[in-house]
């Protein structure tokens, strides 16, 4: 053995004995003036309560008790990475990585001061043990907070897909907002809900979206369903104009086929609502084969409401059939013989016995009171989709 500590650069065992045993008699008050020594130099250690700082007590007298030990065995001991094991596990929780190392750098410091006092000697042997032992110590905490990512990203990807899950099934209640809360969600004044097919790398294309979220100053709960990937977006979004915009920077991350925004809402509860319209729109897409990409569900409402969606069928009647009804049976009749003359403002007009430029009047104001142009041929589309459904619905 005595071969062996020599070519480790360790002293003799019964000297390594002696310095210890020497040492240990002093670790009360080397973890005293450590922990003077980190309240001091640390704000962050005065903000933990009295159980946390019991805790990081137990560590550095752990981190010290250990050191002797280690040393006086010449590195045959445990591992420097059981000091850890004398903090419950939810210490790492409380303190971060930046912090620990501020824990273990301090302790030691107070272990070099109290070794300068030895005979120079054993100063030497002992710096070098310590350089040893403390490299040890920094690679187990990074182990230590290493596991606790995994473990936290794990619980924190189950809980972020249970409420992007209790959103897509309409049941975004006061619990589902508290649970979308303990993962940074920060209730912002606006939401909408993207989906589209889920790429082959989901948990990747995941962590992009975030990154371009980030940049776009948007919250971002995300989970992969199936088939489907699933965004509730977040945050200042401005007008659906806008926010398709931000959706277009990473729509590349989504898989091969259409993604679907649905329309913005005020919160979480109603996050429902843009669920169920991207749904909806997802569903009816490919009737729609030049949509863009990303497309609005807003802009799929015809083949939403021939696909047998409800709500598309009522939006279509109440948001463009009604107001233009209210506005003088002239624009629907107008908008009807406009329809069925071809697109023609002169045979509208003929047939409406007006001039053409009443018929193209009566269009600019369909169009202010709709958003709904008669002469775009998808907007026609829709409106004289609208025309049929506000009748059959009275």
């Amino acid at each position: 053995m005595g071969d062996a500590d020599e070519v480790a650069g360790w002293p003799p065992p019964e000297v390594r004995e002696v310095i210890s045993h020497r040492l240990a008699a002093a670790a009360a008050e080397m973890t005293t003036a450590a922990l003077s020594r980190i309240a001091e130099q640390h704000p962050w250690f005065a903000d933990l309560d009295a159980e946390h700082r019991s805790s990081i007590t137990l560590v550095a007298r752990a981190g010290i008790d250990g050191f002797l030990e280690w040393y006086a065995a010449g590195g045959r001991t445990a591992a420097p990475a059981a000091i850890f094991d004398a903090a419950p596990r939810a210490l790492a929780r409380r303190i971060t990585l930046d912090q620990t190392v501020d824990l273990v750098r301090t302790t030691i410091d107070t272990v070099e001061d109290r070794i300068g006092e030895l005979p120079e000697d054993e100063q030497t042997p002992l710096r070098t043990g310590i350089l040893r032992y403390s490299r040890e110590v920094a690679f187990a905490a990074a182990r230590v907070y290493a596991r606790a990512a995994e473990v936290r990203g794990a619980w924190d990807a189950r809980l972020e897909a249970l409420v992007v899950d209790a959103v897509i099934r309409g049941e975004a209640d006061e619990s589902v907002v508290s649970r979308a809360s303990t993962l940074g969600w920060a209730s912002p004044p606006a939401i909408a809900v993207v989906i589209g097919s889920a790429p082959a790398e989901p948990g990747r294309a995941v962590e992009l979206i975030r990154l371009i979220a980030a940049r776009h100053s948007l919250d971002l709960l995300a989970a992969p369903q199936g088939d489907r990937l699933v965004l509730l977006i977040g945050g200042q979004l401005g007008s659906t104009d806008e926010l398709m915009g931000q959706v277009r920077d990473f729509a590349v991350q989504f898989g091969r086929g259409p993604v679907v925004v649905g329309p913005i809402v005020a919160d979480l509860a109603e996050a429902v609502r843009s669920a169920r319209a991207a749904l909806s729109g997802l569903r009816s897409a490919r009737a729609w084969p030049d949509a863009p990409r990303p497309v609005a569900a807003e802009d799929l409402l015809p083949e939403r409401a021939l696909s047998g969606d409800g709500h598309a069928r009522r939006t279509l009647a109440d948001n463009l059939y009604r107001p233009i009804v209210a506005a003088g049976r002239d624009l629907a009749d107008t908008l009807a013989s406009f329809f069925d003359s071809g697109g023609s403002i002169e045979a509208t007009a003929r047939a409406q016995y007006v001039h053409p430029n009443t018929v193209r009047y009566r269009l600019r104001r369909i169009h202010e009171l709709t958003g709904y142009s008669p002469l775009d041929p998808r907007d026609g589309y829709a409106l004289r989709l609208a025309l049929t459904l506000g009748r059959l619905l009275g």
